[in-house]
């Protein structure tokens, strides 16, 4: 008998140390498939949630790198780096550190749609090349700010005066050690990320995640029972319920016109596909000459 392929959401929590290629490795090999992927890179440095999609899972993970994220840092005072975390070599350091008042102040206003310029030592792809790549050669090119969104940031003090913990939510594309940068550019004195730990990606939390070294103690069976349904990505989304007819015709990448079932949903929304056997597709509202129509933009279940 052909094995079953494994497929779902696996929400791991990430150590420090580790990539998160490093990751979907580990799980290729435990869940003993090449169909992985995750929904969002992680620094070595940085822990906590990376969703892990695996199975037809892996389908989705174009879609979800625009999820809102809550993350938790350390803001170091004093200093600055090459890396704007403390993994980098220092360029500057000030003895000029500001209040507790002051830094709340600052923290408040970045929060709010703001414009990020992104850091050297990242992933992002400037013709073809990871800028990461280019900042080991030593080479620093212009890169244009982007617009992001903080939605909010708490600002904790610490023992020490030149340390604080942030507690930071934010849209996609936020890069948390240019904030801590920013942060401590705007009070003057310099500032970079001692510590990231990320606590929400979309839906998923710490709640619940797993490190890869207890899931290597798992037994199989206990592994597989960790994967949550591939329609918990989409949990947040209504559900359309298509009759057979419909459900064919969608599933065959057929439209299906809303004043047919009895819809009126508002063109861009998207909505989770399921028929008789459960979900089965992300669709989307179109417009089209004769009406909006929802159709099925990504298939889970074939």
């Amino acid at each position: 008998m052909e094995r079953s392929e494994p497929s779902g959401v696996l929400v791991l929590n990430k150590p420090a140390g580790m990539t998160s290629h490093d990751c979907v490795n580990i799980i290729r090999r435990l869940y003993d498939t090449k169909k992985v992927g995750h929904t969002g890179t992680l620094d070595p440095m940085a822990t906590g949630v990376l969703p892990i999609l695996i199975g037809r899972a892996a389908k989705a993970s174009d879609l979800l790198t625009a999820e809102d994220k809550v993350y938790r840092a350390g803001l170091k005072l004093g200093i600055t780096t090459d890396t704007e975390d403390t993994t980098g070599a220092i360029l500057t350091t000030s003895d000029a550190i500001p209040a507790e008042q002051a830094v709340s102040e600052v923290c408040a206003s970045f929060v709010g749609d703001i414009m990020q310029t992104p850091p050297m030592y990242s992933a992002l792809k400037v013709g073809g090349k990871k800028l990461v790549d280019l900042a080991r050669r030593g080479v620093t090119i212009e890169r244009e700010a982007r617009p992001i969104k903080i939605f909010s940031i708490s600002v904790e003090p610490t023992d020490s005066p030149d340390s604080y913990i942030l507690t930071v939510s934010c849209s996609k594309g936020t890069y948390i050690r240019t904030l801590c940068a920013d942060i401590g550019k705007a009070l003057g004195c310099g500032g970079c990320m001692s510590s990231l730990e990320r606590q929400k990606s979309g839906q998923f939390t710490l709640d619940g995640a797993i490190t890869p070294e207890k899931l290597r103690e798992l037994e199989p069976e206990e592994r597989l029972g960790l994967l949550r349904p591939v329609e918990s990505l989409f949990s947040d989304l209504d559900e359309v319920l298509l009759p057979p007819f419909f459900e064919k015709l969608a599933r065959d990448g057929c439209e299906i016109y809303q004043k047919k079932i009895g819809l009126d949903l508002p063109v861009g929304t998207r909505v989770r596909l399921s028929g008789n056997n459960g979900f089965f597709a992300l669709g989307e509202v179109f417009d089209y000459p004769d009406g909006s129509a929802i159709k099925a933009v990504k298939l889970f279940v074939l």
